[in-house]
């Protein structure tokens, strides 16, 4: 079954997944990045997020609500666990020095994983998103 469902999955997801792993990868070295570089890649996942759950379940009010929870709790734990550690001004005006680390890879691919888990769940049943139990659970991923 595994193996019928990466045999089926389209190109342009191995591609993506490609890309993530490449943008994760690139996080592990020290930088020195613009304010603006550094902002774009969260306001991009959530965004994403956001898409993802409209794709999924449309206009159920229910799963906006419950992506509005887990958006407020993602940034409100974000703060206190995942927030880079060791961030600073750089020497350079309008820049950020960010220390290397394993924790974005570790999420970036944590997040496509949900997503491919997802479009795969919804491909096999595509009843899934009537279920008021499976819009919660997944808008709160």
């Amino acid at each position: 079954m595994i193996i019928g469902i990466l045999e089926h999955t389209p190109l342009w997801v191995w591609a993506i997944f490609a890309a993530v792993t490449l943008l994760g990868l690139q996080q592990i070295r020290t930088r020195d990045v613009s304010i603006a570089r550094a902002t774009i890649l969260p306001v991009v996942m959530i965004v994403l997020s956001l898409s993802g759950v409209l794709g999924a379940f449309g206009r159920v009010p229910f799963a906006w609500a419950a992506w509005v929870v887990g958006l407020a709790l993602s940034l409100r734990l974000a703060g206190k666990t995942v927030a880079v550690r060791g961030a600073s001004r750089s020497a350079q005006p309008g820049h950020l020095h960010i220390p290397g680390s394993f924790v974005p890879v570790i999420l970036i691919l944590a997040m496509f994983v949900t997503k491919y888990s997802a479009g795969v769940a919804l491909a096999m049943k595509p009843s899934l998103p009537r279920r008021v139990t499976t819009v919660g659970e997944w808008s709160l991923r």
